[in-house]
């Protein structure tokens, strides 16, 4: 009799890194992912960065050379890529920081708060896309 009362359950397992693009994860997971990503990404690059800045400070002639790979296009999706690593990563910063605070733990504060860091951080970045490429 046990037997037949028994409800097929669903089952929870862990789920593996190829599995990752078929699974749905709340917007906060994905916030949080981000701010992992975006961090190592700027960790990562910033020796290079720093060794562009110091030879591009040591005359005119080499800030000018700066410039003028600066001016090409695939540099300057590098150079948005960074920006918003760095937006994104301080605006989640900001979210963790009031969330140290205990505003904002409930699944609703959760959700609300990581849409604006996406909402803020895509919008920020957006406006230095357009600056970068001329727009204004």
């Amino acid at each position: 009799m046990s037997e037949a009362v028994k409800k097929n359950r669903p089952r929870f397992d862990n789920i593996h890194i190829t599995q990752i693009v078929r699974y749905r994860m709340p917007l906060a997971g994905l916030v949080s992912i981000l701010h992992r990503i975006s961090g190592a990404m700027m960790f990562v690059l910033l020796p290079f960065i720093l060794y562009l800045l110091e030879k591009s400070l040591t005359s005119e002639i080499s800030f000018e050379y700066f410039k003028g790979i600066a001016s090409h296009w695939f540099v300057k999706l590098l150079i948005l890529a960074l920006a918003w690593a760095y937006l994104q990563h301080f605006c989640a910063g900001i979210r963790h920081l009031i969330m140290d605070m205990h505003i904002g733990l409930s699944k609703d504060g959760a959700r609300k708060s990581a849409a604006s860091v996406l909402a803020v951080s895509l919008t920020l970045t957006a406006l230095v896309a357009l600056k970068l490429f001329g727009v204004f």
